[in-house]
């Protein structure tokens, strides 16, 4: 396949989304395949500011909307410094993360106007969507298992009852978007969830 494609890896935190984002890039350079592996939020160093405020505990009383529009916003820088350009030069985007992730975590977890997040964020991207996401399917209770060995963040604080919400929201687009969602069971095998990860790619895009 020779048109450059745009992969984001979805899941609530501690899903291993980082991991099998940076092992499908690894893959995808073994075939030739240029590939560019990057983040959301904190892909650029506008972003890592953005991030920063974002993830930090300290920051107790950050509006919800303020929140979602910081987000938005390293999403446009994002898409102009890393995304818009890594697509023209003719390179795969893999991404931790990406537009998904707002809509799950600020539009059903806490609980803005989907249309409105979804709009706002769609004007950030400029309408450039991912062309395929993989959402990485574990329990909250599972997550946060792998996640005791460190302190945790601003988002990995919240409760189970957002993480939950969280999580629906993501089922819920890959039930309506079946054509660009694939749900790949995340317990378990590291290497066996890449061989699955690997699969869906090569099924779905002919990579």
């Amino acid at each position: 396949m020779k048109t450059p494609v745009y992969i984001a890896f979805e899941g609530i935190e501690g899903c291993g989304k980082t991991t099998q984002a940076s092992r499908l890039v690894a893959s995808l350079r073994l075939l030739d395949a240029d590939s560019v592996l990057t983040r959301e939020t904190g892909g650029t160093d506008i972003g890592a500011r953005i991030r920063e405020v974002l993830h930090d505990t300290a920051n107790t009383h950050l509006d919800p909307i303020a929140e979602a529009l910081l987000i938005a916003g390293d999403r446009a820088q994002h898409r102009a410094e890393v995304l818009a350009p890594a697509l023209a030069a003719g390179h795969h985007v893999v991404s931790d993360r990406s537009v998904y992730s707002t809509i799950a975590y600020q539009g059903y977890g806490r609980q803005l106007p989907l249309d409105t997040v979804r709009a706002v964020n769609d004007w950030a991207l400029q309408s450039r969507w991912p062309d395929l996401v993989v959402l990485l399917d574990v329990s909250h209770e599972h997550a946060m298992s792998r996640l005791a060995h460190r302190d945790l963040d601003r988002f990995e604080q919240e409760n189970g009852e957002f993480f939950q919400r969280v999580r629906d929201g993501f089922h819920a687009m890959a039930a309506n978007d079946p054509q660009h969602w694939v749900i790949i069971e995340a317990v378990g095998d590291p290497d066996a969830i890449e061989l699955a990860v690997r699969a869906a790619v090569t099924e779905r895009l002919g990579i």
